[in-house]
């Protein structure tokens, strides 16, 4: 599979060094340590040697993990003073670190790879992150931050750029694209399928290994994302031999949906079909269906989902409960709308420029008072340039597609970002793990494609001279 001498003599001392190193450390962990972590660390340099030599490979294997590893917490970290705060890790985490590490190797010994390929996106990401880091750094001088805690919910923003760039970097042909989208909707069908096993028990759906309490929430603005992908690539992919697994998979996905009782993601539905609808030309494919969706939902629906909604306003009267138009909203909505006035009214005028620092700020289920709070009026600003350079940039990119196939999956993304946008609205959903890796994998490719599209047009005029 690969040649030797497409290694040169730099990338086999590198490789050299590394086996008689690895090997000095599986000797010592043999003498002193369990056989588990001997395997652990086999493992960890064959994914190591793997990735350097095969990245596309080790990129499927990443993620089909995104959303099927299991998860675990690191407990009982000092966040905000006299505040204890959770983190969430996943095998997948220490999977990203592997590939991410023999993919900083690879672009030091190789040197025409380019750490960070130069994209549309790079300088609003910089800034982001950058404001992150210093609101975190300053969160920690003032004491509101513990600094490990702070920075290690920083690096697990840094994880998506990771992804983004890694992605960038090897995508090349469409060929590619086509199958990491084919590996997408396939790990997106099992997800699904794992979801309904849990309907029969009676609880909220939600993702594989999620460990004690799930977070259908999460499940829900992920499947929004997917959704809009399959709606994208119905209506755009002229391959006829997919439609019919696309259409499979868009009905488990609406019943999964459904099943998570998530009312924020059941709220970016409309939003995400909306934009859908807005930006195709074969609007009739969309808004029929919708129609009779919205027609016979009170006959479709299962009980469970119309009592979720109807829960949102017909609750029994219990203290805390926000009062709108004459209707006493349910306790979970009422506090997100008040922490939400909690930090615009009083906490945010107390570090309005670069905010309390990330994890410096009681918890909120809010992605945009939860920006403002932790980076102040800078964070928030970057935060928002940022979410327009990536809708601008897919817009044009749609626009001037022109493979069928690159145009539906543009719009698919586009859709769902616009679903993410509004599911933000209750939920920290630019921040949740299982949700962004996704995103942000989708938006490599979707960047990617007005350069694979004139590597296409240009091998196309080669055939025809």
């Amino acid at each position: 599979m690969f040649k030797a001498d497409q290694i040169d003599s730099n990338q086999r001392q590198f490789w050299l060094i590394s086996i008689i190193l690895v090997s000095a450390i599986i000797g010592m962990a043999l003498i002193k340590a369990s056989s588990f972590l001997v395997i652990a660390i086999l493992a960890a340099f064959v994914i190591a040697l793997f990735s350097f030599l095969a990245p596309e490979y080790a990129l499927y294997l990443l993620l089909a993990a995104m959303l099927l590893s299991p998860e675990f917490m690191v407990k009982d970290l000092p966040g905000l003073i006299g505040i204890q705060r959770s983190l969430t890790l996943r095998y997948e985490d220490l999977l990203l670190l592997i590939i991410g590490t023999a993919w900083f190797m690879k672009t030091a010994i190789n040197k025409e790879l380019g750490l960070f390929v130069r994209t549309p996106l790079n300088k609003t990401i910089a800034a982001y992150l950058t404001i992150c880091f210093i609101s975190t750094i300053m969160g920690v001088q003032a004491g509101r931050v513990k600094g490990i805690t702070g920075f290690l919910f920083v690096m697990k923003y840094f994880e998506y750029v990771v992804i983004y760039f890694m992605a960038v970097n090897i995508l090349k042909e469409k060929k590619q694209i086509e199958r990491f989208v084919a590996v997408m909707l396939i790990v997106c069908l099992v997800t699904c399928i794992v979801g309904l096993v849990q309907v029969p028990s009676g609880g909220r759906v939600s993702a594989p290994f999620e460990g004690e309490v799930g977070e259908p929430n999460t499940l829900g603005g992920y499947l929004i994302l997917m959704m809009a992908v399959v709606i994208g690539l119905l209506l755009g992919d002229d391959r006829r031999k997919l439609k019919p697994f696309l259409l499979f998979l868009f009905i488990v996905i609406v019943v999964t949906l459904a099943m998570t009782l998530s009312r924020g993601s059941w709220l970016a539905l409309f939003p995400m079909l909306f934009t859908l609808i807005y930006l195709t030309n074969k609007r009739f494919a969309l808004v029929f269906p919708l129609l009779f969706i919205i027609a016979f939902s009170p006959v479709l629906l299962p009980q469970s989902v119309k009592d979720r909604f109807y829960y949102t306003f017909m609750q029994p009267s219990t203290p805390g409960q926000v009062e709108i138009g004459g209707f006493k909203l349910d306790t979970s909505t009422s506090d997100r709308i008040l922490s939400w006035k909690q930090v615009l009214t009083q906490d945010f005028v107390k570090h309005p420029v670069f905010g309390y620092g990330v994890t410096g700020y009681p918890f909120l289920d809010a992605q945009y008072p939860r920006v403002l709070a932790e980076t102040g009026l800078l964070g928030l600003f970057a935060f928002i340039i940022l979410l327009i350079a990536v809708f601008r940039l897919a817009l044009s990119i749609y626009r001037r597609a022109k493979d069928p196939f690159f145009k539906g999956l543009t719009l698919g993304y586009l859709g769902g970002f616009v679903g993410l946008l509004i599911h933000s609205i209750g939920c920290n959903t630019f921040i949740i793990v299982r949700i962004m890796e996704p995103f942000w994998f989708l938006t490599a490719m979707v960047v990617m494609i007005p350069q694979i599209e004139q590597g296409l047009a240009g091998k196309q005029g080669d055939q025809k001279e």
